[in-house]
């Protein structure tokens, strides 16, 4: 009688403002299906900009204001990261007036979503629709519009972010991981002791995978 393949627990902590937050995840599913791992991954909140207004910022400017760079240095970077998203089937549709919003009201539907077996869909859902169908995410309306699309109930979807009922569990959640020493994502938690931080590749990804089923709990 064959055994039951057991699933690779996979936490990983993040943010869908974070363009290599998306590009780490779809390299981590390659090597999964490379290596032909079952994955079990659970999502986590962080925010990039906690206290970024609700109204959001303009990408160059923030990119320039919060690390210095320059704009030849910022176009050439949604260069790279075009060019790798497109590698891994995944469209960035950068543009002069994007924004980087605040993304507390994204993780409450998030943990909501996570009570209806939906986490991993509207979290996929709203990487596409910041990053390919740069949809303001800064909008109740649309963060409910998105919900809706993925199969939640777009009314409660707005009463979650009307009375912000999850608002005290997503900001302990955020508070733990800092705790445990997460200050950048993404940041992937393999087998609840594993920390692999930042877009590893394709290739170091099969590697980790590879070393994490030959290692004996």
């Amino acid at each position: 009688m064959t055994e039951p393949v057991q699933s690779l627990h996979i936490d990983i902590v993040s943010d869908v403002m974070c363009p290599w937050c998306l590009i780490g995840y779809r390299q981590l599913q390659q090597a999964l299906v490379a290596t032909g791992t079952a994955g079990e991954i659970r999502w986590h909140p962080f925010e990039l900009n906690p206290d970024m207004p609700a109204e959001g910022q303009n990408l160059r400017e923030h990119v320039a204001e919060k690390y210095g760079t320059t704009p030849e240095a910022s176009a050439d970077s949604r260069v790279r990261m075009t060019d790798i998203g497109a590698e891994l089937g995944f469209a960035f549709r950068f543009s002069d007036d994007m924004r980087m919003h605040n993304t507390f009201n994204v993780h409450q539907l998030l943990h909501w979503a996570d009570q209806h077996g939906r986490m991993h869909a509207l979290k996929l859902a709203f990487f596409d629709a910041h990053f390919t169908d740069r949809r303001n995410l800064s909008d109740k309306a649309v963060l409910a519009d998105v919900a809706g699309e993925t199969g939640l109930e777009r009314a409660e979807a707005l009463a979650v972010l009307a009375d912000q009922r999850f608002a005290t569990d997503v900001r302990d959640a955020e508070s733990r991981w800092l705790k445990q020493g997460v200050h950048s994502v993404p940041a992937m938690i393999f087998k609840h002791r594993y920390l692999v931080s930042g877009a590893q590749g394709v290739e170091n990804y099969t590697r980790i995978l590879e070393q994490l089923a030959q290692m004996q709990d």
